[in-house]
Order: C-alpha cells, then structure tokens, then sequence
C-alpha cells in the first residue's frame, strides 16, 4: 500500500476494519457563546469548554473494502480509533465518496462526545 496511516472503523457492535494507507485531516473547534453589549464596548467571547472533532479519511480502497465501509456507514453510529491520539472514539459517519474507477476514497467523521 502507499504510505499513510492506518485507519480503523467499526460498527456499534461490528469487527474493525482496517484501512491502510490513509491521509487523515483533522479540524477541531471550540464551541463559544458570543455575548454583544448594546452601548457598551464590543462583544466578549465566552468558551463554553467543549471541541468538536471532525476527521476526513482518504486514501485507495478495493471494492470489497469499500462495501465492508459502506456497510457501517449505513448502520448509524459508529468507532473510530484516532490514528494521533491513539483513542477509541464514538463519531458520526457523517460522508462517503468513493470512486470506482480509481478506487479512491473519502470519508467524514464527526466525533459524537459522550
């Protein structure tokens, strides 16, 4: 396979499955209150302390591996093992692009906090 991370997915109750060779994007950001004062100075920012996680996989898969995918993006909520932290998480299998004829892949994880 080419070089990249190894990527592992699972359904609430389902095997791993693993994806090698994956490049793994990451976009984290805070949820924040912004509070405008009427006649006073501005606005103020107020953190209300939690992140929110999204992950887009991409990478070659076979047709196989692709169905197998398919198969747990279809049954809702689903794990995923952050390949950076090391961590099994609950996401959202929020998107799924696959391309037959290149076999290239896309998927979109949303971290679902429990």
């Amino acid at each position: 396979m080419s070089d990249g991370l190894s990527c592992f997915i699972r359904s609430l109750d389902g095997d791993w499955l693993q994806l090698d060779g994956c490049t793994v994007e990451i976009e984290i950001r805070r949820r924040f209150q912004r509070e405008i004062a009427r006649d006073g100075e501005g606005d103020d920012l107020i953190d209300q302390g939690s992140e929110s996680m999204e992950f887009s996989l991409s990478g070659r898969i076979d047709m196989p591996t692709y169905l197998k995918a398919q198969t747990i993006f279809r049954s809702g909520t689903c794990w995923f093992i952050d390949p950076f932290e090391e961590q099994e998480i609950k996401v959202c299998f929020a998107r799924v692009r696959y391309n037959s004829g290149s076999n290239e892949f896309e998927f979109l994880l949303i971290e679902d906090v429990v």
